[in-house]
């Protein structure tokens, strides 16, 4: 699948209208990207096939499964867009949305079935199902739970660092 190609679930969800940008690969950021060349090393190098071109930069697509980390698309990079302490963790982390099933009062735990950190538990509540709750520290941002997300209320938000007055 192409940058301009669509999962059915997404053409039916109206995910392919959204056009915000996309995450990285695993461990880099905004300021290696700018030593991207496209040259398209890393897209080719993903197992996953998560890796695509969003306005001519690679970019992580979760719809189209989750990355697992396997360094890749570090090694075959020929520039110097990934650091050499590639984290296994992405700069975000796994959010979800109000529309969530379980808090609208449908059983679902499709995402904790999914998380290989076990980042996403579900707590019991009186009256209804189950609801999440997800651990920030927990989460690698790897994606695996928003593909399999039947409401698409997962999305990935920028992990923010606590500034503090020196």
């Amino acid at each position: 699948m192409g940058i301009h190609s669509t999962t059915r679930r997404g053409f039916l969800t109206g995910r392919h209208l959204k056009t915000s940008h996309l995450p990285f690969p695993p461990g880099a950021t905004d300021a290696t990207m700018k030593d991207c060349t496209g040259c398209g090393a890393c897209l080719d190098a993903c197992p996953e096939k998560i890796i695509i071109f969003q306005s001519g930069l690679p970019r992580a697509d979760f719809q189209q499964g989750e990355c697992t980390f396997c360094g890749l698309c570090a090694d075959r990079c020929p520039e110097r867009v990934f650091p050499p302490d590639n984290p296994r963790q992405f700069h975000h982390h796994a959010a979800i949305g109000d529309n969530c099933l379980a808090m609208n009062f449908v059983d679902c735990q499709a995402c904790r079935d999914v998380c290989p950190t076990t980042a996403i538990r579900f707590r019991p509540r009186i009256g209804g199902p189950f609801l999440p709750h997800l651990d920030t520290e927990a989460c690698t941002g790897c994606g695996a739970c928003v593909s399999i997300c039947p409401s698409g209320c997962i999305s990935m938000q920028d992990r923010t660092r606590e500034v503090t007055d020196a």
